[in-house]
Formats: C-alpha cells, sequence, structure tokens
C-alpha cells in the first residue's frame, strides 16, 4: 500500500511551485547517523558514487569526511535507489544529513512510492525524521518520514496557485 496517493501531493511536485531540487533533511544527526546511512546504501546494494571536487574516491568512513579541514571542497555522495532516480548527499555538516532529489524523477505514483521506500529506509535505520522542505525554503517540509507513524505523511497544505 502507498503512504501517500499522487493525486493527494502532486502539487508538492509541481516543478514550478516548487523548484526542481527540493532539500531533503535529517535533522538532529550525528557522525554515527551519517555512518548508518552509507551502511544502509551498502545493504541495500544502492549504486553509489562518492567524490572530493572532480575526483571520484572509494566511500570513507563518515568520521573521515566529517572530519575534513574547514577549506576543503564539500564531498558528495550520489545515491541511485533505481537507475532513474538520484540523490545526492552533500556532507556539510555532521549535525544534519541533507540531500537533493530532483522532482522531474518522482512524477506519478510508481515514482512517489519509489521515493517514500527511500525515505522510509532511511528514516526506519536512523530512527528520525525525514523532511523534504521546497527549493529554498528551508525549515517548512510539505512532507516527510514520521517516526511515530513508521511511514511518510503530509506535512502542510499543497500551495496556492
Amino acid at each position: 500500500m502507498s503512504d501517500l496517493l499522487w493525486d493527494d501531493v502532486a502539487d508538492f511536485f509541481d516543478l514550478d511551485l516548487m523548484g526542481s531540487l527540493p532539500d531533503v533533511r535529517v535533522p538532529d544527526a550525528s557522525v554515527e547517523d551519517w555512518q548508518a546511512l552509507l551502511d544502509l546504501v551498502g545493504e541495500r546494494g544502492w549504486a553509489c558514487q562518492y567524490s572530493e571536487g572532480a575526483t571520484v574516491l572509494p566511500v570513507p568512513r563518515a568520521e573521515t569526511v566529517l572530519d575534513r579541514a574547514p577549506d576543503a571542497e564539500c564531498p558528495e555522495l550520489r545515491v541511485w535507489p533505481s537507475t532513474d532516480m538520484l540523490a545526492i548527499f552533500r556532507f556539510l555538516a555532521a549535525e544534519e544529513i541533507d540531500f537533493d532529489v530532483d522532482l522531474q524523477e518522482l512524477q506519478g505514483q510508481e515514482r512517489l512510492d519509489l521515493f517514500c521506500r527511500f525515505l522510509s529506509d532511511i528514516g526506519r535505520r536512523l530512527g528520525k525524521p525525514v523532511l523534504m522542505d521546497p527549493e529554498g525554503d528551508y525549515g517548512r517540509p510539505v512532507l516527510g518520514f514520521d517516526v511515530q507513524a513508521d511511514r511518510v505523511v503530509r506535512l502542510a497544505e499543497p500551495p496556492v496557485r
């Protein structure tokens, strides 16, 4: 059964209203949470690519990535939970796991179901909410994984057109 129905949340995936790259985040994270995420990626067998700038490297341990020099380029981890859905994680700070997804890859019920499974996998592993904010509107989540409900839920009303 689907966590959300496309018709109920399609406005949150409208490129004109929401921007094309919403911000997805796990607040109140830790180095251990980052490592649990890296472990999850490996366990699920999701294709991934870790890079620092233009250099592709093997995926390191979270503490190594997050303990880099302040002036170092921000590393990123590209994760493909399916061949046509990409999530880009940026190691900005230990305190928050954040990543982008492309709304063009998340159109329709089947793609929404895949996205909800991805958020749920992360949220269940970490025991924390996973929130999606509209692009450039940080701190105002529209949907996310709710730990208590154990599923992805709607957190806001559709935007006014």
